[in-house]
């Protein structure tokens, strides 16, 4: 399959089982919210070393905010065992901290909750309020009052959603995961969780030399192993890969969003080839063939 004279590989991204929460910040100004959200989202890159994945999923316009403010909403991705101290940590430190915010649920339909209770910062002050139909505590503080509910929805999610942009240069290949990045971030429901949204250092799972490592070095995508690497994926004349990864609330959420990054990626000149991460099933059990979401 080719699209815009792009070689589309025939091949799958694998992914796998994952919890997410979805938490609306909301602040004074959308930027106040949005610093929030950026700190709540700290270190949560790749659940390899990080504590969860997590990242800003839109913004949320004053209209759709229950207490009609600007707003973000962030994704949390873990474990279900980890989710819950994940939420109430990153909620609690990056954003009961921060000037003006207030937190709301943001998946008010979904069948299992999660308790973050941060009302007792208040130190016997604190009292409830509703705000737009939803019981929230509000706890006194140096700028006024923060507000927040303190039961959220979690749902089974999934992580893991890949595809790579092979470019003849690393420019071409840059400019290709950013504008992919960029339509991705426009779309509901997912996450990418690297800086820009755009992978580096693409890994695999264990290590072929220090068996102490959960992951490593991907050397059958790195341009510079090709001629060392008998089994290396880089196509001739491709000198740059980036990996965009893609976390979101459901399968098809992930795949839509793949859908939309691959073909934005593919208008960028010196893009060549798209292919995707998958290590046959050692990962998890969700496989999103390229061809088909396309």
């Amino acid at each position: 399959m080719e699209i815009n004279g792009v070689t589309i590989d025939n091949t799958y991204a694998e992914a796998f089982p994952t919890w997410v929460c979805r938490v609306i910040i909301t602040a004074v100004t959308r930027d106040w919210a949005r610093k929030a959200a950026t700190e709540a989202t700290g270190f949560a890159t790749s659940a390899i070393g990080c504590p969860c994945e997590a990242g800003i999923e839109c913004d949320v316009p004053a209209s759709e905010t229950p207490d009609g403010r600007p707003g973000v909403a962030i994704l949390i991705c873990t474990g279900k065992k980890k989710l819950k101290d994940q939420v109430v940590e990153r909620v609690a430190e990056c954003v009961l901290t921060a000037p003006t915010t207030a937190v709301f649920n943001g998946i008010t339909n979904a069948e299992e909750k999660i308790a973050v209770k941060l009302h007792f910062f208040g130190d016997g002050y604190e009292y409830q309020k509703e705000v737009g139909g939803r019981k929230c505590w509000a706890i006194p503080v140096m700028n006024g009052e923060y507000v927040g509910e303190e039961e959220f929805g979690i749902v089974k999610g999934v992580a893991g959603g890949n595809f790579f942009v092979m470019g003849e240069n690393q420019m071409a290949a840059l400019v290709g995961a950013e504008v992919a990045a960029e339509a991705i971030s426009h779309a509901k429901g997912v996450i990418t969780s690297f800086p820009g949204g755009i992978v580096g250092s693409g890994s695999k799972v264990g290590s072929l030399k220090y068996k102490f490592m959960h992951a490593s070095t991907n050397e059958k995508y790195c341009p510079t192993l090709r001629e060392k690497v008998p089994d290396s994926k880089v196509p001739a004349g491709i000198n740059a890969i980036y990996e965009i990864v893609i976390d979101g609330v459901d399968e098809k959420s992930v795949a839509d969003a793949m859908s939309v990054g691959i073909k934005a990626a593919v208008k960028v000149p010196g893009v060549k080839f798209i292919s995707a991460g998958n290590f046959g099933g050692t990962l998890g059990p969700f496989k999103i063939e390229l061809h088909k979401i396309l």
